[in-house]
C-alpha cells in the first residue's frame, strides 16, 4: 500500500476544494492518525472565517506538528518549512479548476458537517472564493508542482479525480 510508505506524519496540499480535508479525514480513520485541518487552526471558531493573528496561528501550527503522528491538510506556505521538516510523507492533490469550483458550490449549498469545516461557521458562496479558485489557484498550482518536484520525502501526486478515486479504492479508504 502506498500509504505505508508515507509514514506517520503526512502532509496533504493542493488547491482550494481539491479534496484535502476529506482525504485527510479518511487517512486518519484508516491509519489511526490525527487529522489536522489548518483552516481550523488559522480561523477562530464561531466566526465567519475570521483569521487569528499570524503569531497565534504559527504557534498553534508548530504545536500541532510536534505530535508523533498526524495527517495535516492545508497550504499556508508561511509555516510550510517547519511542517515539511517534521513530515514523513507528502500528498499533492491537483484537481482541475472546474472540479474545484463545482466542489465549492456543492459544499456551500448542500454539505453540512464535512471534514475541515469551521465550528459554528456556515458555508456560503462568496465571489472572493470563486475568484480565488478560478484565478489565484493557477499560480498556486505551478508553485505546488515545483515544490512537489523538489521534495525528497516519499510522495504521491493525484492530478485528476479519477486518480484520487483510484487511490481511495487501492488504499481502502472510506469517505
Amino acid at each position: 500500500m502506498i500509504l505505508d510508505s508515507l509514514g506517520p506524519r503526512i502532509c496533504v496540499m493542493g488547491p482550494s476544494n481539491s479534496g484535502k480535508s476529506t482525504l485527510a479525514a479518511a487517512i486518519g480513520r484508516a491509519r489511526g492518525l490525527t487529522p489536522i485541518h489548518l483552516d481550523q487552526l488559522y480561523h477562530f471558531p464561531q466566526t465567519n472565517w475570521q483569521p487569528r493573528p499570524p503569531e497565534e496561528f504559527i504557534a498553534r501550527h508548530d504545536e500541532a506538528i510536534v505530535g508523533a503522528s498526524w495527517v495535516m491538510e492545508g497550504n499556508y506556505s508561511r509555516c510550510l518549512p517547519q511542517r515539511l521538516a517534521r513530515a514523513t510523507g507528502f500528498i499533492l492533490l491537483d484537481a482541475a479548476t472546474a472540479t474545484s469550483l463545482l466542489r465549492y458550490l456543492r459544499r456551500s449549498w448542500f454539505e453540512r458537517d464535512r471534514p475541515g469545516d469551521l465550528e459554528g461557521s456556515r458555508n456560503s458562496v462568496r465571489w472572493a472564493m470563486i475568484r480565488h479558485i478560478a484565478i489565484v489557484t493557477r499560480e498556486n498550482r505551478r508553485r505546488y508542482k515545483e515544490l512537489f518536484d523538489r521534495i525528497s520525502l516519499p510522495k504521491i501526486r493525484l492530478a485528476t479525480t479519477r486518480e484520487l478515486e483510484r487511490f481511495y479504492r487501492s488504499e481502502r479508504l472510506g469517505r
